[in-house]
């Protein structure tokens, strides 16, 4: 609607009324988060959840729309059916741009629970965001460096206890788990260092993965595999407000959990955690095909 718009004026414009949005859901989100944590009634606690999510879903639907106003981004999905909104998903993606985050939240906003995302501990310092995503239970990771830990061996462990508190909350309650397998953002640098055995995505890291389904067990439903593919070139999100993503396409699928895979020591059982990775490779062979495909339809387009 708005995407005739000189750039001078539509990226600051967009800018803007994101940031507003953001000022609008967040400061009633704070109050029901104050609340929520000075009275620790179990019942209340519930309510004040559903409020901090229908917020959040709230605050995505808007973002979405601006996006809509703003460009002319084209969307092709295709897997949505059967996806349920009080369903318990552990969603895996591959990871290729910030934008990944937008697109992920416009596509599942309301047909799944409402997605959380593990984070780096640093980003809880980021202006409302950060106060925000602990208020929604987003779970914080600490990850440390190998000479970090060589001088502090007490450190080893740690992320993977946090990742089972985190998870702990989420049993209970229908929940998206979101997971970035790749552990970063693909680039042709990473993907050379690595010698990844794909074409166009990075060596899958099983561990989080693994630790996510030994903390929740038999309350996930299913694994949701999303591959997303970008025709025109990875964006920025800069690119995104500029109208300079022309298209972008998502395929969704669902994939059962081997039941084997619920219960096993994937830190300490050398033969689980081989047929563990065997089956995360097997996945992330799938899903490259799967962007392949995708890039040639676009072409055919």
């Amino acid at each position: 609607m708005l995407a005739f718009l000189p750039l001078f004026l539509r990226v600051p414009l967009a800018a803007l009324l994101i940031a507003l949005n953001t000022v609008l859901h967040t400061t009633p989100l704070f109050v029901v988060a104050l609340l929520k944590w000075l009275l620790p009634i179990p019942a209340f606690r519930r309510g004040c959840n559903h409020v901090l999510v229908g917020l959040a879903e709230s605050w995505i639907a808007v973002n979405s729309g601006l996006f809509a106003v703003f460009t002319r981004t084209t969307f092709h999905v295709e897997g949505l059916e059967g996806l349920q909104k009080d369903g318990h998903y552990l969603v895996l993606s591959n990871h290729q741009s910030w934008v990944d985050i937008p697109v992920l939240q416009k596509v599942f906003n309301r047909r799944i629970p409402f997605l959380r995302f593990f984070l780096k501990s640093q980003l809880i310092w980021v202006p409302l965001l950060g106060l925000a995503w602990w208020a929604l239970d987003f779970p914080f990771m600490k990850r440390y460096t190998k000479s970090q830990l060589a001088k502090n061996p007490q450190l080893a462990g740690q992320d993977i206890a946090a990742t089972r508190r985190a998870c702990e909350k989420f049993r209970d309650m229908p929940v998206s788990v979101m997971n970035f397998v790749e552990g970063t953002r693909f680039t042709v640098d990473k993907h050379a260092r690595q010698s990844s055995p794909y074409t166009h995505l990075l060596k899958p890291k099983a561990g989080g993965v693994a630790f996510v389904l030994d903390a929740m067990g038999q309350a996930l439903h299913s694994v949701v595999d999303v591959t997303l593919v970008y025709p025109g070139g990875k964006p920025t999100l800069l690119d995104l407000m500029a109208n300079r993503v022309p298209a972008v396409r998502v395929h969704v699928r669902q994939r059962a959990i081997p039941a084997e895979f619920l219960t096993g020591d994937y830190e300490n059982d050398r033969a689980f955690r081989a047929r563990f990775q065997q089956w995360m490779n097997a996945v992330w062979t799938d899903k490259d095909a799967e962007l392949a495909r995708q890039l040639a339809a676009a072409g055919s387009d």
